[in-house]
């Protein structure tokens, strides 16, 4: 019952340890809809026509940002479509 007790403080004790990888977050569009955002606002570039409502955030092309109704939801890359998968998403670092 003891090695039941501390295996399960060592598990409990892990995952509440904050973890390295960046996460999501969430932006209001204030004034815009996702249809009706003006390039260069807010930092925001659309990735392809292909993808629509989707936009890199800041210069690079680490994050992306998906747009739904007045509200972006950005994260990674590598969090949003995967690794096996984001290394092939067009990016215009412009």
């Amino acid at each position: 019952i003891a090695l039941v007790l501390v295996l399960l403080s060592t598990l409990l004790g892990t995952s509440a340890l904050p973890s390295q990888r960046p996460s999501c977050y969430k932006r209001a569009l204030e004034d815009h809809a996702c249809h009706s955002i003006p390039e260069g606002t807010a930092n925001l570039r659309q990735i392809h026509h292909g993808l629509q409502d989707h936009f890199w955030e800041g210069k690079g092309c680490e994050v992306i940002c998906y747009c739904n109704l007045n509200e972006l939801l950005c994260c990674p890359k590598d969090i949003f479509f995967g690794p096996k998968v984001s290394f092939v998403i067009p990016c215009n670092s412009q």
